[in-house]
């Protein structure tokens, strides 16, 4: 190439690209510690591993029975609170709502053998009993796996649950869009938990990542560059690597169980799920049922969520669609109507936008 034939203004945008990024490790480390922005709570009982926490209200007066929010167990719930200006727990809080949430903790190598009964026959059910539900139940939100869990807890003690919301929450685990299906079907996750244990976070970091390998890796470090000079947008960016990358290993049984009965059996849609000795008849969700799904979701995709209005018993079944991604109906600004809309469902008004 002659010199005369480079053109000077991409010259300088290649130029000023590598000085951007020469800045960013500097910068990031310059907002390192990231400043607290969790919202105010209080542990208010503990059962093994998992913590149930009660958030500070917002309002001088709460509205409705309590909100129990059930998380992934494949995730942190920090996502839940993601800074002040993005999140769900906080937008439920400004609604009136009084929020709890369970958390799950983190498995040890002791703790290998829980299954998915002892999370929702034990943890969940004895979470739900220190609120003390009155006559008509609490509220129950379940986010992405948190959902499954809320749908077996709700299958199995309905009237504990006065209304159920699902977020991002599969219930067809084999539609031919779902990326995370098709990689984990094959494989002989009994035998992998059994030769491991429990299964270590940093994998399943890994698996999320390469589903889409470009837009989570490549492309959203180029698009940092974007924001070098921006603190506040660097400050968002490490919370969210920060969750991505902080992902706890997971209880070796329950894992095995969750893979097989869900992704490879497919029992949800086939009513063969059986928890212990008890089956799972999905026709028991007699509550009202809001799935709240996002359009853009790689990981849960609106066609494994909408079957959902077949499986439930419910008449009175509701569905909002977010344009958004899995991870964006909780951290981007479309998220922040996510909350008062949940709310107002909850309150059995009319929800804009939604549809029974």
């Amino acid at each position: 190439m002659s010199e005369s034939s480079m053109d000077p203004l991409w010259m300088n945008e290649i130029l000023e690209a590598q000085r951007r990024a020469a800045q960013v490790a500097t910068t990031l480390a310059a907002v390192l510690p990231l400043p607290s922005s969790g919202a105010a709570r209080e542990l208010i009982h503990c059962d093994g591993i998992t913590t149930l926490y009660r958030y500070q209200p917002l309002q001088q007066r709460t509205q409705g029975p309590p909100l129990l929010i059930v998380f992934a167990l494949v995730n942190r719930p920090d996502i839940l609170d993601f800074d002040p200006e993005h999140s769900l727990i906080r937008g439920l809080l400004a609604a009136g709502r009084a929020v709890y949430l369970l958390d799950w903790g983190r498995p040890g190598p002791m703790d290998r053998e829980l299954g998915l009964q002892d999370y929702v026959e034990g943890f969940l059910q004895r979470a739900v009993l220190a609120l003390k539900p009155r006559r008509g139940g609490l509220d129950l939100l379940g986010v992405c796996q948190g959902g499954t869990l809320a749908l077996l807890y709700a299958s199995l003690h309905p009237a504990h649950v006065r209304r159920l919301v699902t977020m991002v929450t599969a219930a067809d685990f084999q539609t031919d869009d779902n990326l995370l299906s098709t990689w984990v079907r094959p494989v002989d996750i009994d035998a992998l938990a059994t030769r491991v244990g429990n299964i270590p976070g940093d994998w399943l970091t890994a698996l999320f990542l390469s589903l889409m390998p470009f837009r989570l890796g490549i492309q959203k470090y180029l698009g940092l560059l974007d924001h070098v000079d921006d603190r506040e947008a660097l400050i968002r960016f490490m919370r969210m690597e920060r969750w991505i990358f902080d992902s706890p290993d997971q209880a070796g049984r329950a894992f095995s169980e969750y893979v097989r009965f869900c992704y490879q059996d497919n029992r949800l849609m086939r009513g063969t799920f059986l928890l212990g000795n008890q089956r799972i008849d999905l026709k028991r969700v007699s509550m009202p049922v809001l799935n709240v799904y996002a359009t853009r979701d790689h990981l849960v995709p609106p066609s494994a969520s909408r079957p959902l209005a077949t499986l439930v018993g419910t008449r009175r079944y509701t569905e909002l669609a977010v344009d958004t991604g899995h991870i964006g109906l909780y951290t981007s600004r479309k998220a922040r109507d996510v909350a008062p809309k949940i709310a107002r469902w909850l309150s059995g008004r009319a929800v804009k936008g939604a549809q029974a």
